[in-house]
C-alpha cells in the first residue's frame, strides 16, 4: 500500500456520499506495501479503505472484488466492498479503478506464537473451502510465467552467485509445474500474499484476512507455503520455526486434510513461495515506481528464506 495517486478529500468525500457511507471526516494515506494507492477513510458512519488500483486493470479487479464478497457472505472475515446504488462494486476516482471496503478490526500480528499461527491455518483453510463454488475464474498473475518473464529483467542486478540461484530454481520450478503429482494438486481461489500484515488479530483472536488483490486461481499448497515461509520463520535469518509450523499446520488440516500429493510436494512449494517473493521484492526494489509515500522490501530476505529452505527443507512425516 502506497500512494501513487494522490485523492483530494472532495473527491473522497463525493465517492463516499455515493456509497451511502456518510459524511467524510477525515482522509489519510497509507504507508506500506508497493501496488496499490490507499487511504483510510473515516466518515461520520465508519471506518473504510480506499484503494486506487495502480496496475491491475478494470477487467482484471472483478474476480478480486467479487470473490471479498462471496468469502464475506459465507462468513470469511474479510473487507467487504462497497456497492453504489447500482449495484456497482467497482468506481472510478481520477481516471484510475477503485474501490471501497469496511476497516476490519484489530491489529496486525508482526511477532506471532504458536496460537496466531494456528488461528492463520484454520482461517486459511476455511477461506479454501469456501471459494470452492466461487464462479470466477483468474489465474495468479504472479504464478511461474510472471517469474519466467520477470527472472531475465532482473538479472543484471544480481551477482554471479545470485544468478545462479535463480536460474536454478526457476528451472526446478518448472519441472514441479510439469509433473503429474503437482497437477493432482487441489487447487481454487487462493490469497497468495498472506503476510504478517495483511491478518488482522485482537489478541490471539484473529478478526480478518485483507488485501486480497494477489488472490487468483492457484493450487492450496502454494498459499500455505507463503503463510508458512511469512508466519513461521525467524525473520532476521530466514530459519523454519517448527513450533509454530506444526501449529499452523495441524490447525489447517483439522479443517482440510492435506492429500499425499500435497505432501510429498510441500518442500518443493516452500522453495516456489520463497522464489516468487525473492523476484517480486528484486523487480520493485531495483525498478521501483513513483509515489509519495513507499518504502521497498528488502530483496535480500527472501533469497536467505530460499536458501533455507534449500538447505533445510521441511519433510511431512
Amino acid at each position: 500500500m502506497a500512494v501513487f495517486t494522490e485523492v483530494s478529500e472532495a473527491q473522497a468525500a463525493e465517492l463516499m456520499h455515493s456509497l451511502n457511507l456518510g459524511t467524510l471526516t477525515q482522509l489519510r494515506g497509507i504507508q506500506g506495501g508497493i501496488e496499490n494507492t490507499n487511504y483510510f477513510a473515516s466518515t461520520d458512519q465508519g471506518e473504510y479503505v480506499l484503494t486506487l488500483f495502480e496496475r491491475l486493470t478494470a477487467e482484471q479487479l472483478p474476480f478480486y472484488l467479487h470473490l471479498m464478497k462471496h468469502l464475506a457472505g459465507r462468513s470469511i472475515p474479510v473487507p467487504d466492498p462497497a456497492a453504489n446504488a447500482d449495484g456497482d462494486i467497482l468506481h472510478t476516482v481520477n481516471g484510475k479503478p477503485a474501490a471501497v471496503v469496511n476497516k476490519l478490526t484489530g491489529q496486525s500480528q508482526l511477532a506471532p506464537q504458536s496460537a496466531h499461527c494456528a488461528a492463520v491455518g484454520d482461517m486459511l483453510a476455511r477461506m479454501h473451502l469456501a471459494g470452492v463454488d466461487y464462479n470466477r475464474s483468474q489465474p495468479n498473475l504472479r504464478g511461474l510465467n510472471w517469474w519466467t518473464e520477470t527472472v531475465p529483467v532482473v538479472l543484471p542486478y544480481l551477482t554471479p552467485e545470485q544468478d545462479t540461484l535463480i536460474r536454478s530454481e526457476l528451472a526446478f520450478q518448472q519441472h514441479i509445474a510439469a509433473c503429474s503429482a503437482y497437477a493432482a494438486l487441489p487447487r481454487g481461489p487462493v490469497h497468495a500474499d498472506l503476510f504478517r500484515d495483511n491478518v488482522m488479530f485482537d489478541g490471539e483472536q484473529l478478526t480478518g484476512f485483507f488485501d486480497f488483490y494477489f488472490a487468483g486461481v492457484d493450487t492450496w499448497l502454494f498459499d500455505l507455503a507463503v503463510c508458512l515461509n511469512d508466519w513461521c520463520i525467524d525473520l532476521p535469518t530466514g530459519q523454519h520455526d517448527a513450533q509454530r509450523a506444526q501449529a499452523m499446520l495441524s490447525a489447517y488440516q483439522t479443517v482440510r486434510p492435506l492429500h499425499a500429493a500435497e505432501r510429498s510436494l510441500l518442500p518443493a512449494m516452500l522453495r516456489a513461495g520463497a522464489l516468487r517473493f525473492w523476484i517480486s521484492r528484486l523487480w520493485d526494489f531495483h525498478l521501483p515506481r513513483e509515489a509519495s509515500v513507499l518504502t521497498p522490501h528488502d530483496p535480500a530476505h527472501f533469497e536467505r528464506v530460499l536458501q533455507e529452505r534449500l538447505t533445510h527443507p521441511w519433510v511431512l512425516t
